[in-house]
């Protein structure tokens, strides 16, 4: 019997040792998460203001504590050597689908939207047909990128490989797409993720070729048809909402539309706008329509660019420069329109920024740091000063969706996304080292940011090493 207590208490000792140490061992965990992280004698790029040829970002609780040069570096804080990095702002894709699962087009429709990389599908069979605009086809108002934004979305990572902290998402189907948000490109959660919603409505016009579903709307101008009536409607539901508000009693209550609210909610639409022609129509609907509005594409704008200061609207402007497809037939003849356009495209943003005119990046499916490195170097190699291009992936991208009050400026008291890179970002062998998002660092994998390896036998490369988040 003795021997069995003497059992019984030896194992409750060994417990509670087990679960001291246990403890113990969580402790010392919890002891190797900073409470602060300072990056100490880099170059540091504030965009809003002077840049730091040596000098300190001190990071807390997600924020931007404080920066500058002779900042007292607190004793709790980790510190990051800086010496030969560079610190920028995190950077911002400024129109994107990143962090939102891609809906496959219906089988068999074969359609082409006027703005290029975007992707384009017509309403799938299953759904009623549409025979006017009463019937709302195509319309995704209502939706949010917010409620629908996953931290699994294998992007991410690819995405940060480039130095991207935050995009502006946005729904990707129908015309009328839904109600974007901006994202930080991290979190435990998509809630986690989500800065500001909702941020704009994205339209996209999406044009079916002749004879499939012949359901309306299939043209380029019955898709803009439908989307003043849209517009006429709103304005309708909301004046009838103001007489009813003044006098309920007596008047019927007006009907309750969730394709309206959405719009009616919507601080600003974006429109497409990739060729000249395509401009001058965008920006004659938004005047009409008489809201808030984005052009975006506009690889053709070296031919409008005193109309675009004219009408000040902010630029959204691709990185996925047109060129001649790779499986293209070599006997084809291109025009001298296709032609010219490729030569002129990337010049298009050094010419808004001597114009005066704001805009911003996105990266429009460009799939690998270099390649987006790439697209940079050649917008300034036509011209875009370096300063202003790295204005137009941070602090533009910010002011243009209305959120420069806590991103894209290494600023006192802003969120804490940073992109660290060893050397600088027109440098040839620059490296992004850390990204941080909410104050959380990672490690970008350096496969992710070599040229991806040519397939052999039809076989796709290797998947590169994951990346490392470090707490």
């Amino acid at each position: 019997m003795q021997n069995s207590c003497d059992g019984v208490f030896l194992m409750q000792t060994r417990c509670v040792l087990f679960v001291l140490l246990a403890v113990g061992a969580g402790a010392a965990l919890r002891a190797e998460v900073p409470s602060a992280i300072a990056i100490r004698d880099a170059h540091i790029v504030t965009v809003s203001g002077e840049d730091l040829p040596k000098g300190t970002v001190l990071l807390r609780d997600g924020l931007i504590q404080d920066t500058g040069a002779n900042i007292a570096i607190p004793a709790d804080a980790w510190v990051i050597e800086g010496a030969g990095l560079t610190v920028y702002p995190g950077f911002i894709d400024a129109l994107s689908s990143w962090g939102i699962p891609n809906p496959q087009p219906p089988q068999g429709a074969a359609t082409s939207g006027i703005a290029p990389g975007q992707g384009g599908s017509v309403q799938a069979p299953s759904e009623p047909r549409a025979h006017g605009p009463e019937d709302r086809p195509q319309t995704h108002s209502f939706e949010r990128a917010a409620d629908l934004v996953n931290p699994s979305d294998g992007r991410l990572e690819m995405a940060r490989a480039a130095g991207f902290t935050t995009a502006a998402t946005f729904p990707n189907k129908g015309i009328v797409e839904g109600l974007g948000a901006m994202i930080d490109l991290a979190g435990e959660r998509g809630r986690d993720m989500v800065v500001a919603q909702p941020i704009g409505q994205q339209i996209l016009f999406r044009v079916a070729p002749s004879g499939f579903g012949r359901s309306f709307p299939t043209s380029l101008m019955g898709n803009i048809a439908y989307l003043r009536q849209l517009y006429l409607d709103l304005n309708h539901d909301g004046q009838a909402k103001q007489i009813y508000s003044a006098h309920p009693s007596g008047n019927r209550r007006p009907e309750y539309d969730h394709d309206l609210e959405g719009l009616m909610e919507s601080p600003r639409i974006l429109l497409p706008a990739e060729e000249a022609q395509q401009i001058d129509r965008m920006l004659s609907l938004g005047q009409e329509l008489n809201v808030p509005f984005v052009v975006y594409g506009l690889h053709e704008a070296y031919r409008r660019i005193d109309q675009l200061k004219k009408a000040n609207v902010p630029a959204l402007i691709s990185l996925k420069w047109p060129e001649k497809a790779k499986d293209a037939d070599p006997q084809e003849q291109v025009n001298y329109r296709d032609l010219e356009m490729r030569a002129q495209a990337p010049s298009v943003p050094g010419l808004l920024a001597k114009a005066s005119v704001r805009f911003a990046f996105y990266s429009d499916g460009l799939d690998s740091a270099p390649a987006v490195r790439k697209a940079l170097k050649k917008a300034v190699d036509a011209g875009l000063s370096k300063q202003d291009a790295v204005k137009a992936l941070t602090l533009n991208a910010a002011e243009i969706y209305g959120v420069a009050d806590r991103l894209g400026s290494i600023e006192k008291g802003k969120i804490a996304n940073l992109v660290v890179m060893k050397g600088e970002l027109f440098e040839e062998k620059t490296t992004v080292e850390y990204v941080f998002i909410d104050g959380k660092q990672f490690q970008p994998s350096k496969d992710l940011q070599k040229e991806p390896a040519p397939k052999k036998d039809g076989a796709k490369p290797g998947t590169p090493a994951d990346e490392s988040e470090v707490h």
